[in-house]
């Protein structure tokens, strides 16, 4: 398996050559760049920049393995409004568009969402109306995913929608898709269930896999701690994975609001490497 950081982990997440070097420096494989609405990949972005910025990885010695599509809390994808849920079909095609031209295999996307988790997030969405529109918008997305030669991940996160490893197996299997597939997160099931169940549960549907770590007495976002101060159980993690045959990425997403300093990176890209089993400084 192969170790990577997330790019929300940096405090400059504008100045991708200095997180790459930042990467390389830590001793991580490899990292997860995301599309947002402004910065170096947004919807003003061409496949010229994105072979620019490729450039600049592939010079350093560090691999891309991912791009991830945060606006998606935005635009909510299963909104009652057609409008909103057409501007966020449109920024996954363009997501798709530019990771392909990253030469990166997979694009994570949350599927939308039926109501806040936090205080101000938009109005509640009736669950039946979300599920046929996640699942319409993933049967209809597959396709431009494939054109680029890029899987959309569909990451499992405090939405409120696809909540259980059954649920999540069923939604990927009735899109039906190839392109189509589950970016699992071990840290986001761990306030409600066990990383270890969704594994066996998802299998080979599995993507891609976010490593965080999670205090479930905090119960907020507050409990996502750094690597290894958790409640997650990584020795059982992964037995799982390896029990299913996964042997792709895994990155690392230090918890939400924390920037955290270089000396964090060095460390979570040690704890990377103790989790793997692997010898750190390579």
């Amino acid at each position: 398996m192969k170790s990577g950081i997330n790019i929300w982990s940096f405090p400059d997440q504008d100045d991708l050559p200095h997180c790459i070097r930042q990467t390389r420096e830590a001793g991580f494989d490899g990292i997860e760049f995301a599309y947002a609405l402004d910065g170096p990949i947004s919807p003003q972005s061409s496949p010229d920049d994105m072979q620019r910025i490729a450039q600049v990885a592939a010079d350093t010695g560090i691999e891309i393995s991912s791009l991830a599509a945060g606006m998606l809390w935005q635009f909510n994808l299963v909104s009652d409004d057609e409008d909103i849920r057409e501007a966020a079909r449109g920024h996954i095609r363009k997501a798709l568009e530019l990771a392909g031209a990253l030469g990166v295999d997979t694009l994570l996307i949350i599927p939308g969402f039926t109501g806040p988790f936090m205080a101000g997030s938009p109005a509640v969405v009736g669950y039946g109306a979300a599920y046929d529109r996640a699942l319409g918008a993933m049967r209809e997305l597959g396709p431009v995913g494939e054109q680029y030669g890029v899987t959309i991940g569909v990451e499992n996160v405090w939405n409120r929608l696809l909540s259980s490893p059954i649920e999540m197996r069923d939604f990927i299997d009735r899109v039906g898709h190839p392109y189509v597939q589950c970016f699992f997160d071990v840290g986001n099931v761990l306030r409600t269930g066990y990383p270890e169940h969704w594994i066996r549960v998802l299998g080979p549907r599995i993507k891609k896999v976010h490593f965080k770590d999670y205090r479930i007495s905090v119960g907020t976002l507050d409990g996502f701690v750094e690597l290894l101060t958790g409640d997650v159980d990584y020795p059982a993690v992964l037995e799982a994975l390896r029990d299913v045959g996964y042997d792709g990425w895994c990155i690392a997403e230090i918890g939400p609001r924390h920037h955290w300093p270089e000396s964090t990176l060095t460390a979570t890209a040690q704890a990377m490497d103790l989790i793997l089993g692997r010898a750190a400084g390579r």
